[in-house]
């Protein structure tokens, strides 16, 4: 009987020792808000909406972009848009976010990019001002032409 008391008080022991230890160890960030619109004006290649939807895992965050500012001219295969997004951070400094994921884009979509890759840290204030998009060694430079909405992501 003893034995089987021992068992018991122990295993709640280690149940609260490990319930502590979980109560205090970091959870990954969450982005607020984690998607946001704004317009691009991408030169000859167009003007439109972009929609960029982030997510955050301590120090590492993604953002995937939607443009209805770039079409793809032909078919894109997936993978091949190399992209990268800068933002402003926190007001006065910028951030990058680069990468060449994408899904494949048919011809005359709009072109889909990411998760483009960067490093946060908790409290950064990140809002977008521009989008260079690389399609078949064809590069389209856009920048935002407002302010994000609902506005800047919080990580």
């Amino acid at each position: 009987m003893r034995h089987g008391k021992l068992g018991i008080g122990s295993a709640l022991a280690v149940g609260a020792a490990l319930a502590g230890t979980l109560a205090m160890a970091p959870a990954a960030g969450a982005v607020n808000p984690d998607t946001a619109t704004l317009g691009f004006d991408c030169g000859t290649y167009g003007k439109g909406t972009a929609t960029l939807t982030a997510t955050q895992d301590g120090t590492a965050a993604t953002i995937s972009v939607s443009t209805s500012a770039v079409t793809a001219p032909i078919d894109v295969a997936a993978n091949s848009v190399k992209s990268t997004l800068t933002l402003t951070k926190n007001g006065s400094g910028t951030a990058t976010f680069s990468g060449s994921s994408n899904p494949a884009i048919p011809s005359g979509s709009a072109v889909s990019t990411g998760p483009l890759t960067g490093t946060v840290a908790s409290g950064d204030s990140l809002e977008a001002t521009s989008l260079k998009v690389v399609v078949f060694g064809i590069t389209a430079t856009c920048k935002a032409t407002g302010a994000q909405d609902p506005g800047p992501f919080v990580f």
